[in-house]
């Protein structure tokens, strides 16, 4: 069955990094457009980052362009996310998820991980 299974994440102060990572099997990862979604507690599940099946397109959610980079190994079936000037309204659940389009919109996505806690203290 398919599996993400994301890691990378913990507890750093405002202004710190992280680098997520997202692992994952049972389907042929190149075939898949793949993105990033958080969750706060309380809130709505929003888009992060999007990047397409090769690498060749990314994009990103207002609130973190330019602090955060998605980028993707495909030979390693492996998804990242490179946070950086990190705030406290960060803090969520981030979550990676695939979908055969290049897409922020949450029910166009097919397979979803379980998620790695990130959380920024001020």
């Amino acid at each position: 069955q398919v599996q993400l299974v994301e890691s990378g994440g913990g507890l750093v102060q405002a202004g710190g990094s992280l680098r997520l990572s997202c692992a994952a099997s049972g389907l042929t990862f190149s075939n898949y457009n793949m993105g990033w979604f958080r969750q706060a507690p309380g809130k709505e599940r929003e888009f992060v980052a999007g990047i397409s099946w090769n690498g060749g397109k990314t994009h990103y959610a207002a609130s973190v362009r330019g602090r955060f980079t998605i980028s993707r190994n495909n030979a390693k079936n492996t998804l990242y996310l490179q946070t950086t000037n990190l705030k406290p309204e960060d803090t969520a659940v981030y979550v990676c998820a695939a979908a055969t389009g290049l897409t922020a919109r949450a029910h166009d996505y097919d397979y979803w991980g379980q998620g790695t806690q990130v959380t920024v203290s001020s």
